[in-house]
């Protein structure tokens, strides 16, 4: 039997950690418990050299109500609110150098729209739903603009920000808040096909290829360009790079996936 205690779920096969959201009796909401436990499954999943992609999952028909908001009424009397740590969870799963999928079968509200984004991949239900419920309880999505803004087009962002609606997975991947929307019934089969090609990317270049992700263009482009060639030339010359290279032409798997079925 399993502990009641337990807010994160961990799970992990083939070089894929599972972090399983496992707070159904509030809706997965983020509350204090539940964030200390998944930073510290995210420190663990990123410090395991056999972990190369990690997956955001949840129990029940919810994936992520947002903030725990009988646990912020309850901390009124400190001064302070939980969702304070929301930004330490949203930089973890961002900046993570592993890839981060969301599996996203149900609603999500808020703070847990702010989870999705920070992945790197998300993979909804095209059933589920979505909204900014900030402005309609008297507060701003404001932490979560940090991972959200950059993924959302700019005018989806003003209407879903200022009228709190609801809008399904269809929309939200149209808007960029998720990679793909599918029929709930092929969730399963969408995530496998995500994950069984990113456990095929080297683990120092998946990393090294989310930090081009989040570099921003500067102002001066042959310099720039002269700083990603050597960046390129470094990994050519690296043990991945030899490998992979001399994996596709002997027509073999590199040892990184080979690995994964010893």
């Amino acid at each position: 039997m399993t502990s009641p205690d337990v807010f994160v779920r961990v799970a992990t096969a083939r070089g894929v950690t599972t972090l399983t959201l496992d707070s159904p009796h509030n809706r997965n909401a983020l509350s204090t418990p539940l964030m200390t436990e998944l930073l510290a499954a995210l420190d663990a999943a990123v410090a395991d050299d056999t972990v190369r992609v990690i997956v955001l999952d949840h129990t029940g028909p919810v994936f992520c109500s947002g903030a725990d908001l009988k646990e912020t009424a309850a901390a009124y009397a400190s001064g302070t609110v939980p969702a304070g740590m929301l930004g330490d969870v949203l930089a973890a799963v961002w900046e993570c150098p592993k890839p981060v999928l969301a599996k996203v079968a149900g609603p999500a509200r808020a703070g847990g729209l702010g989870l999705i984004a920070a992945a790197d991949l998300a993979v909804c239900a095209a059933e589920a739903t979505f909204a900014f419920t900030e402005v309609r309880i008297g507060v701003i999505p404001a932490v979560i603009s940090a991972t959200v803004l950059p993924r959302l087009h700019h005018r989806a962002s003003a209407e879903l920000y200022l009228t709190g609606d609801t809008f399904d997975g269809r929309r939200a991947a149209e808007i960029g808040l998720v990679t793909a929307a599918v029929p709930a019934g092929d969730l399963d089969a969408a995530v496998a096909r995500y994950l069984d090609s990113l456990v095929r990317g080297a683990p120092a270049a998946l990393a090294g290829a989310k930090r081009l992700l989040r570099r921003r263009p500067g102002a001066d482009l042959p310099a720039e360009l002269a700083e990603l060639a050597a960046l390129s030339t470094g990994y050519f010359l690296s043990a991945d790079g030899v490998e992979g290279v001399t994996a596709f032409r002997e027509r073999r798997s590199p040892r990184w996936v080979a690995e994964l079925d010893r």
